[in-house]
């Protein structure tokens, strides 16, 4: 890797003592917006892709959320199996953030048909102007 000129070393900077602090990171996020960040934050600092998605068979637990890592010269198979544990341990954690996940590509959208019929409950309410 050391002797190619187009590899990318930015994922030598990674450190044992790095990668701890990364993983605490990962499992203690609070947001979808900070999740993101973060994946933003490897790719620049690291080269490290993370991508996220709710599978295609759909989401009953954190379980059913895809975390894939690219692959990627020089990043350690620990590494590739540590990031997707810590990110799942934030989803257990948050569920809203598994939710704003599965929310960010759509499944929980309102169908045409929810957005065309009016709610029967709010019917019988009187509409006050605000």
């Amino acid at each position: 890797m050391l002797d190619d000129p187009s590899a990318d070393l930015r994922v030598l900077r990674l450190t044992r003592e790095e990668e701890k602090k990364l993983l605490l990171r990962l499992e203690s996020l609070q947001s979808y917006q900070e999740l993101v960040r973060m994946q933003q934050r490897m790719h620049e600092q690291l080269g490290i892709a993370v991508t996220i998605t709710p599978s295609e068979r759909g989401v009953r637990t954190v379980r059913g959320i895809n975390i894939q890592i690219q692959d990627q010269r020089g990043l350690c198979k620990k590494t590739r199996q540590t990031i997707p544990a810590a990110i799942r341990k934030c989803l257990e954690k948050n569920e809203a953030i598994a939710f704003a996940i599965v929310d960010a590509h759509g499944l929980l959208a309102p169908t045409q048909a929810q957005l065309q019929s009016p709610d029967p409950a709010s019917a019988d309410l009187p509409h006050d102007p605000l």
